[in-house]
């Protein structure tokens, strides 16, 4: 599907800022080894206790099921969905792939999540045509090579881009000429600008402030009023501009794991455990993923849905579940006895670098390479088998003991 065709012989040179979004990313991944569930509604998540959605198709999202809600709730939306258990080695693969053909398209890359990006493709127009070619040769390529559909958004700032996509979904294209985009900004409700959420909304809606349009005729001295420092902002947006460039994203910032507990928990060693595994997993997909980290973080989220987290430096960079999990129980032990039970513990490997920079140090006994060694072995193992036929021995579940017990995988 393509929309938003613009005035026949008129190329558009302005508009070279593509973002480029998967649809149902997770989903669609799913499905590439469930292919007779297409067309039909999905969820990607775990089915038990206290978590959430991680993706729905699009099926499911007509009953009203949205990504991060609880998944209870979505199974009572939609009780004829069904249920996938997510896969996040295959997440990450799949996401560098389609990095890859990012990549391979113009240097100028801004990645924001595992399914998107920000592209300028200006330097690339000589070589492989208008804008327009280029975004519909970018979700020719993810559906041919990838087997999954990218919506894409052209415009002349990001923000514009954003928008396009959004509303080119699912599977589609959408290019906003820089001379059209105040008159196509103003046509839609004002929470399409960026900043303007729930709160914002009903505060403006009190002055009868409802579209861009709105927002736009509005004196900014009266927005400052309103909204605080984000009145300017919001105005600015308003009137199309965003002079933000298209920022080379070099690798990921950090790569982590989480668990919700489907019940409250009180003992450091049911706290520790999850750690473990945790560990185990983050260490999997920075060695999928080629990288090693300079650094560790741990997140506590309390019954009260208070979160905080602790972050410390490695001596040196490593990629191996022994030495993140030492670091993440040191930063546990380190916030003393906690004012109330905790719902979600999550780590992560933060300081990334590529493990071919980041050379082999190693400790005096050479126990952490040894502890990689023997990780790597269990990559291979548990890649052709499964995730769950090799783990250590703390993890595996004590005789009766149901599967997942006490937790959540997000």
């Amino acid at each position: 599907m393509t929309t938003g065709q613009s005035a026949a012989g008129v190329e558009h040179g302005d508009c070279t800022i593509l973002h480029v979004d998967m649809d149902a990313f997770y989903v669609s991944v799913e499905l590439l080894t469930r292919p007779e569930l297409r067309g039909k509604a999905t969820i990607a998540g775990s089915p038990t206790g206290r978590s959430v959605v991680l993706s729905a198709s699009y099926e499911a999202r007509r009953f009203g099921v949205r990504s991060a809600m609880p998944m209870s709730t979505a199974m009572r939306l939609c009780p004829q969905a069904v249920i996938l258990e997510p896969h996040h080695d295959r997440y990450a693969e799949v996401s560098a792939a389609v990095m890859t053909i990012f990549g391979s398209i113009t240097p100028l890359v801004e990645q924001l999540s595992v399914d998107e990006a920000f592209l300028d493709v200006s330097g690339s127009i000589r070589r492989l045509g208008s804008p327009r070619v280029i975004g519909e040769l970018i979700r020719t390529r993810i559906q041919a090579e990838l087997g999954i559909t990218a919506s894409v958004g052209i415009a002349s700032t990001k923000f514009v881009a954003k928008i396009a996509s959004t509303r080119a979904k699912p599977d589609g294209l959408l290019l906003i000429p820089a001379a059209e985009t105040v008159r196509y900004l103003h046509s839609l409700p004002v929470s399409a600008l960026w900043g303007v959420g729930a709160k914002t909304q009903e505060t403006l809606a009190r002055l009868g402030i409802r579209t861009v349009e709105d927002v736009a005729r509005t004196p900014v001295s009266s927005l400052r009023r309103l909204l605080g420092a984000s009145g300017l902002h919001v105005y600015e947006l308003a009137w199309g501009r965003d002079p933000r460039a298209v920022t080379v994203s070099r690798q990921e910032k950090s790569i982590g794991s989480e668990e919700t507990f489907a019940e409250d928990v009180s003992d450091d060693a049911v706290l520790k455990a999850e750690l473990l595994r945790l560990a185990h997993r983050t260490a999997a997909r920075l060695r999928a993923a080629g990288l090693r980290c300079g650094g560790v973080a741990v997140k506590l989220r309390y019954e009260d849905f208070s979160t905080l987290s602790r972050a410390k430096r490695l001596s040196f960079p490593v990629d191996n579940a022994h030495a993140l999990y030492e670091a993440a129980c040191a930063l546990l032990d380190a916030l003393g006895e906690r004012p109330m039970n905790v719902r979600l513990i999550g780590i992560r490997a933060e300081r990334l670098e590529s493990a071919d920079d980041a050379g082999n140090q190693l400790t005096i006994d050479r126990q952490d390479d040894n502890w990689r060694m023997a990780e790597v072995t269990l990559d291979q193992v548990n890649g052709r088998f499964g995730s769950s036929m090799i783990m250590p021995a703390r993890l595996l579940r004590r005789p009766g003991e149901a599967p997942n017990a006490g937790r959540n995988p997000q």
